[in-house]
């Protein structure tokens, strides 16, 4: 078992020393993402580091090791800073080298100063992420990462929870007050008197050298004092918690993008002292306003308040497959290759289960429930020219619209998917929301919209409450929008003078009384056997009814077969296209290319949810029995009701 040692609650500590070991020798930086590797490494030890999405911020100690799970919600700006640099005592003129890197200021000894001048100085680079809690990320995730070990992890390995309380210097305060106190700094800085000064302004003119904020990027970081509106956390969907953070990535920051998502090791840092740099930059700066590259509102964005928006200095970053904790991480390592295979040792069962809940849920209609989990499992798995191979969206007709069943739906598949979000589509919601996220120019930030989501997250759209009504331009520009999601996987940010594309990956399913008015890869007509009197009653005795232990297996059951890989061999593709032949020539008119691209995809789920990596003869019969069932029910449906289909 890791001792909770310095590394934990001192990473500074652990890297002092190694940079001491080692300067003037280059290396010190790659042995210290060595050490920490090493350490996280150690009997499970990445447990043991706390998570900024399961503890706030105000209870964790500053300049330790944490963790935190996010979407690269924007990039910033690279910024330069002092990797290395030179205090030097005047009285005695004793010279010490200290590292800059994993820090916002600059530490200097007692009676020590900054030699500019000196030529052991190392200017470094560094990028800067907006990130924010993975959007829409469901409640399970996050109470299954805190309260319990993962799965995959043996039952020897007894999770012991680090402290993650700490008993600060001063009386703790609120969030609110520390909000005031970043943007009146001067409260702040009558309380550091006698403590620890901040150089200001012109950085060669320094009085009272004893910490000096190391970054060094154009203009100066000025945080509105007086009249400021509230702090925009620029969260892409509304209603959602958690601390947004500015994460420093020192290393391979070109391999990362915007929304990906990611899980980062750092030093946490809050440090108050940087709001107070900020305002003496503005109060005694002597530029000439014309000089200033930034506006305020930039310097408000990009330097917020340290207590509403901390910052993480990264050691270690990974890009991440999933988010579900009861997976392990990488599939690719040997643990993780024993846990996949006696989890698909009981798929069966699972999918038996599973089958069975969702038809319960679909109100007794297992053909809907069967294309359910087809389109649960489906994701992108490859792009053809600008065409995404993978993507299954479903539209799922017939649904009753004076029960809110789309809502209590809703409710059962964010109890079964990592990430989720339920759009009530209104001529309301159409027109007012904000979809599409766009470029601010005078802040230089991306704002955020509705559609910046993650890979794989699950869009439910409830079409089931949409009324006659007018849609204005931002109406029409939105639904294109979703269309553009639902047929190419992509949204085109808005840069003012361009549109950009962002390829996503998104699950959506939409609801629906006819058929829907967004572009869909295939309608299923809801067939209810009953019809409960009471819906939300009927819908949470369904969950109440489930163990967790068999909720946890749906949860794995998901998430577990969108990774694995999928081919069909040369003998089967024979086949198909055989097969696909005799169909033309019996019925020319209704079976189309587009028909065969769709069995080929409903068999590749089908497959997939039986734990078959492959195509068989078998499953691709059934694919087709399972398209001729849909179809024919489609039709009759159209009878039924004329042209509404």
């Amino acid at each position: 078992m890791p001792c909770v040692g310095d590394w934990l609650n001192s990473p500074l500590s652990i890297v002092q020393g190694i940079f001491a070991q080692n300067v003037p020798n280059s290396d010190w930086e790659k042995k210290v993402t060595e050490y920490f590797k090493e350490k996280l490494k150690e009997n499970n030890a990445t447990n043991w580091v706390p998570s900024l999405n399961d503890v706030p911020v105000h209870y964790l100690k500053p300049n330790s090791l944490v963790k935190f799970r996010c979407m690269v919600q924007d990039m910033f700006d690279p910024e330069f800073y002092m990797g290395v640099y030179e205090t030097v005592d005047p009285n005695t003129n004793a010279r010490v080298l200290h590292f800059g890197k994993y820090r916002d200021v600059a530490e200097c000894g007692p009676q020590q100063e900054i030699d500019f001048n000196s030529s052991q100085t190392v200017t470094s680079e560094r990028q800067t992420f907006y990130c924010v809690p993975v959007p829409g990320e469901s409640a399970w995730v996050k109470e299954i990462s805190f309260l319990t070990e993962p799965a995959y992890v043996s039952a020897s390995q007894a999770r012991v929870s680090p402290s993650t309380s700490y008993t600060p210097s001063r009386h703790k305060r609120s969030y609110e007050e520390d909000e005031d106190m970043d943007l009146h700094p001067s409260k702040q800085k009558e309380q550091h008197l006698g403590k620890s000064c901040c150089c200001g302004g012109d950085i060669h003119g320094c009085v009272e050298p004893k910490r000096l904020e190391t970054e060094a990027s154009a203009g100066h970081h000025v945080i509105s004092p007086n009249c400021s509106p509230p702090l925009d956390l620029n969260f892409p969907l509304p209603g959602e918690k958690g601390p947004a953070c500015l994460v420093k990535v020192y290393e391979n920051w070109e391999s990362f993008k915007v929304n990906d998502v990611l899980e980062v090791f750092g030093v946490l840092t809050v440090d108050p002292v940087l709001s107070i740099v900020n305002s003496e930059e503005r109060d005694s700066s002597a530029l000439d306003a014309m000089e200033c590259m930034d506006t305020a509102e930039e310097q408000r964005v990009h330097s917020p308040p340290a207590s509403l928006v901390p910052r993480i200095h990264v050691i270690l970053a990974q890009k991440l497959q999933h988010i579900n904790p009861l997976l392990p991480a990488c599939l690719n390592e040997e643990e993780s290759k024993t846990f996949v295979s006696n989890f698909m040792s009981e798929l069966s069962p699972v999918r038996a289960e599973l089958l069975g809940f969702l038809t319960h849920a679909l109100l007794g209609d297992s053909l809907a429930a069967e294309y359910l989990i087809l389109h649960l499992i489906s994701t992108v798995y490859a792009r053809r020219d600008v065409l995404p191979l993978g993507k299954f969206t479903v539209n799922l007709s017939g649904c009753p619209r004076s029960s809110a069943f789309t809502e209590h739906l809703y409710r059962l598949i964010q109890q079964l998917v990592p990430a989720s979000y339920h759009l009530r589509m209104s001529i309301e919601s159409m027109n007012q929301s904000r979809f599409i996220p766009h470029k601010d120019y005078t802040a230089n930030r991306l704002v955020s919209g509705l559609l910046q989501l993650a890979s794989n997250t699950s869009l439910v759209i409830d079409e089931t409450q949409l009324e006659q009504g007018q849609l204005d331009t931002a109406g029409v520009h939105n639904v294109t929008a979703l269309g553009n999601l639902i047929t190419w996987q992509k949204v085109d940010y808005d840069f003012n003078y361009h549109r950009m594309e962002f390829p996503c990956n998104i699950n959506v399913l939409i609801t629906s009384e006819g058929r829907s008015l967004l572009p869909s890869d295939c309608q299923v007509h809801l067939q209810p056997q009953i019809i409960p009197p009471n819906m939300e009653e009927y819908m949470s005795s369904l969950l109440t009814a489930v163990l967790p232990s068999v909720l946890n297996k749906f949860r794995i059951y998901l998430s577990l077969l969108r990774l694995l890989d999928y081919s069909i061999s040369d003998e089967v593709t024979k086949a198909v296209e055989e097969d696909f032949v005799e169909m033309r020539k019996n019925n020319p008119e209704s079976v189309t290319g587009d028909d065969l691209h769709k069995m080929l995809l409903v068999a590749r789920f089908l497959s997939l949810s039986a734990g078959q990596t492959t195509l068989s003869r078998e499953r691709w019969l059934r694919a087709k029995q399972l398209e001729a069932l849909r179809k024919a029910r489609l039709q009759q449906q159209q009878s039924v009701n004329g042209n509404e289909l």
